[in-house]
């Protein structure tokens, strides 16, 4: 009876499996496969990850091509769906935009993200804050502040970070993971802390200040197939072998 049950177990566990990327595949928003979002621009190779998160105000939304965005996204402009924007996009993602799984793109004015910007898990993008100006009001019930955001073409935001209302990044801006941005940031940049600051920049004349504390990585050849990086990296585990076993190679 134990083998029996095991059996089922596995063939229920496969089915359940096999259905869930079925789901996955169908439930992608793509170019051609929209479903229920009226985005007013949706790029070719842009693909959405199914389950979506939370998307509402998609006639203000424009995706641009070859964009990647992991599941569970949230992308909303205006503060609440059925809203009447007006005549001007208000979240627009370049090309060539990931969007790692669980972030949020919150745009209730101006959000503008670059082309070839990458995002990390739970990175979180908003246009809003709450103000607490009045002392005798509790903060979520007084009207919130809003500022236009912007971030640079080929930029890189860390796990967890937050991009405050108002933030404007240059381009190439490399943001550590949980940092808070609020302010510019200038190209060529590294910032890091909460609130964030810079903690490196690019000089045309000296280059990174303070210098990087690794060599950079040696870029792969063109030209050069999986299956030479594969027989590569055999020939050096072969060579490792050797060296702490002489004679094992011959």
């Amino acid at each position: 009876m134990a083998s029996i049950r095991n059996t089922f177990s596995s063939l229920a566990a496969r089915a359940v499996h096999g259905a869930w990327r079925r789901a996955q595949w169908l439930g992608a928003v793509t170019a051609e496969r929209r479903g229920s979002y009226d985005f007013r621009a949706l790029g070719a190779g842009t693909r959405l990850a199914f389950p979506q998160g939370t998307i509402f105000g998609a006639p203000w939304i424009e995706i641009g091509d070859h964009c990647v965005i992991g599941q569970d996204v949230t992308l909303t402009a205006g503060m609440m769906p059925d809203l009447d924007l007006g005549p001007d996009t208000v979240l627009r993602l370049g090309n060539g935009v990931v969007l790692g799984r669980g972030s949020h793109v919150i745009a209730d004015t101006a959000v503008t993200v670059g082309d070839d910007v990458f995002c990390g898990p739970y990175v979180y993008i908003t246009s809003t804050n709450h103000s607490y100006d009045d002392p005798h009001q509790p903060v979520g019930r007084q009207w919130p502040r809003t500022a236009p955001v912007e971030i640079g073409t080929g930029s890189w935001l860390g796990a967890g970070a937050v991009i405050l209302p108002g933030a404007r990044l240059g381009r190439n801006v490399v943001v550590a993971a949980g940092a808070v941005v609020r302010g510019e940031v200038p190209d060529h940049a590294v910032v890091a802390g909460a609130p964030a600051r810079v903690v490196r920049r690019w000089d045309e004349e000296a280059g990174w200040q303070p210098p990087l504390r690794t060599p950079a990585p040696v870029p792969i050849p063109e030209g050069v197939t999986s299956g030479q990086l594969h027989a590569l990296g055999r020939l050096d585990v072969l060579t490792e072998a050797g060296e702490a076993n002489p004679g094992s190679l011959d």
